[in-house]
């Protein structure tokens, strides 16, 4: 299992510097989520000053960027990484897409399902001629130089699963529990890919994470700190089908010991890559908790 990271810092300097420790220290991937800076700027100017490390996004929302301008964005990312960018895409949430950027956000999972039926050919260099309920496009991208990247979703229920199994590479889980992903994203993913004569899809899981001595107090911090997906249907969803009442109760927290056992289960089920949140009830925590795991990640 392949340990991924968040490049956390403020500025747009401090964003690419993280992108490089995060290769000296280690880990397989940097992925960025998309809030501040635009994630696939940053991750095209990291490129240039890193050489091994996976880049990708967690996730750029769809609505934004129509799929002919989102393919030449990433194809040009991806060969500035020399191809090692990943292109991570979501849907939002209506509070997002519907109430701050005046957006339609209805008959979302037809939007996704067109949206890849147009962006994937595109970024293979296709002609595509395509007449949908949600986009027609008649265009095509020559690009000699760039090679189509990776493509993950970011698919909680069934219906998008099932889509992302057929259409793309993988999913990008955010505070989605074992019981979950082995009842639900696993079967219905690797199930669609199946049928499409594709390979098993990455299943890419993320939720907090820390190494620590007083595991309450922890918690605690991370019910106040993620309480917004309390607020977010799709995510109470996919937490309380993990079988938990917040984010606390998905987040993997406790001793080295422990956090080496939960992750060695989580591999088990079918976990190829963990995005690595790292908590902790205050900053040393936290470091330590970055230090362990990347420390502990050669071995899972």
């Amino acid at each position: 299992m392949r340990i991924l990271a968040p490049p956390t810092a403020a500025t747009l300097s401090g964003k690419i510097a993280a992108v490089r420790q995060l290769e000296v220290d280690g880990f397989a991937g940097a992925f960025l989520p998309s809030m501040g800076h635009d994630a696939m700027t940053v991750l095209a100017l990291a490129a240039g000053e890193t050489s091994q490390i996976e880049l990708g996004t967690y996730v750029i929302p769809t609505y934004t960027r129509h799929p002919v301008a989102m393919a030449q964005q990433a194809l040009a990312v991806n060969a500035a990484a020399d191809g090692r960018f990943t292109l991570g895409l979501g849907l939002s949430h209506e509070i997002v897409i519907r109430n701050s950027w005046g957006l339609d956000f209805s008959h979302v999972v037809r939007h996704m399902r067109e949206y890849l039926e147009v962006l994937q050919p595109l970024m293979r260099g296709e002609q595509v001629d395509y007449e949908g309920e949600m986009f027609q496009v008649h265009s095509q991208l020559e690009l000699p130089d760039c090679e189509a990247p990776s493509v993950i979703i970011a698919a909680l229920g069934p219906q998008m699963l099932r889509i992302t199994g057929r259409l793309a590479d993988g999913t990008a889980l955010w505070l989605a529990g074992p019981k979950w992903i082995e009842e639900v994203v696993i079967p219905e993913m690797g199930g669609a890919a199946h049928d499409a004569g594709k390979p098993d899809p990455r299943v890419i899981a993320g939720v907090p994470i820390a190494v620590t001595a007083n595991p309450d107090a922890t918690r605690e911090r991370i019910a106040r700190a993620f309480a917004m997906y309390n607020t977010l249907p799709s995510y109470q969803r996919v937490i309380q089908g993990s079988g938990a009442d917040d984010p606390a109760g998905v987040s993997i927290v406790g001793s080295e010991e422990e956090i080496e056992r939960e992750l060695l289960r989580w591999k088990e089920i079918g976990v190829t890559d963990f995005y690595a949140a790292f908590e902790g009830a205050n900053a040393d925590e936290r470091q330590h908790t970055r230090e362990f795991i990347a420390a502990l990640a050669p071995n899972l």
